[in-house]
């Protein structure tokens, strides 16, 4: 099913933002860190059927350009920037949906901007302060980071899944390693490792703010991804917030491998 597209920038203090609309209805934004909108097509086209959805590039990424690659990638700049896109669109509040980075990037909306999300649905997001060995996932993610910048893509994408619990056959790791020579990929994925990764992971919520916002936040959850990183680290949240997990179809990445039966579990919770 395929719904005209519109897609824009909208220009904030610091960056370019790429956009992209679909469908009518109550606004619905779905968003990664460091995933692009072309992850969410196919979900979006699904759920545009009786809904406005809101597809963007975060600052850095693709088509949404930053004056200053040296300046981080953090969770509250990408929550303004979700603010500004929301408002420029209309039709707020939304509900938004965001996996994995862009689950925090949802969470500080609601923290920051409640005013703009009735719902925020977090699926997923990578809050290694959480945890109980926190100390010792900061060094490796550190390490992450130095071993691509040093140039050691492929052994940066290893150290990372490694982190994250994630097994991939070595072809496949280094398939995508290889996916990375392209210059966009790779600047994407240096501006990932270099500005996004440590904020992201490193971002503390105020678990009291979220408990009271007047954004209805919900922790969302793999049934696949048992025992991987972010399987641990949702389930303290959603523990932290007083909440269960509300389980998905499929692992860290369903809504792009096999979005239907994700977007029915989703479309009741919007």
């Amino acid at each position: 099913m395929n719904h005209t597209v519109t897609a824009d920038t909208l220009r904030v203090d610091d960056a370019t933002l790429h956009y992209e609309l679909r469908g009518t209805g109550p606004l619905v934004v779905l968003v990664g860190a460091p995933m692009d909108a072309r992850a969410f097509e196919a979900m979006a086209d699904l759920l545009a059927v009786d809904r406005t959805v809101l597809t963007t590039d975060p600052r850095g990424i693709l088509r949404s350009p930053v004056d200053d690659r040296d300046r981080d990638s953090t969770p509250e700049l990408r929550a303004d920037d979700l603010r500004r896109l929301v408002e420029h669109v209309g039709g707020g509040p939304a509900a938004v949906f965001g996996s994995s980075g862009g689950a925090v990037s949802a969470l500080a909306l609601a923290q920051h901007h409640p005013e703009v999300a009735h719902t925020v649905i977090a699926h997923e997001p990578p809050l290694d302060q959480l945890l109980d060995d926190r100390e010792e996932l900061r060094v490796k993610t550190e390490d992450i980071v130095a071993t691509h910048l040093a140039g050691d893509v492929l052994g940066a994408w290893k150290k990372f899944l490694a982190v994250a619990n994630i097994h991939l056959p070595d072809e496949v790791v280094e398939h995508m390693a290889a996916e990375q020579q392209d210059p966009q990929a790779a600047a994407d994925a240096w501006y990932q490792h270099a500005r996004m990764l440590l904020p992201t992971t490193l971002w503390e919520p105020d678990l009291d703010v979220l408990r009271t916002s007047s954004t209805r936040v919900l922790v969302g959850l793999g049934e696949e991804s048992a025992g991987q990183l972010c399987d641990r680290t949702s389930r303290a949240l959603a523990a932290a917030l007083g909440i269960e997990p509300t389980m998905f179809p499929g692992g860290h990445i369903a809504f792009a491998e096999d979005p239907a039966p994700f977007v029915e579990r989703l479309r009741p919770l919007l």
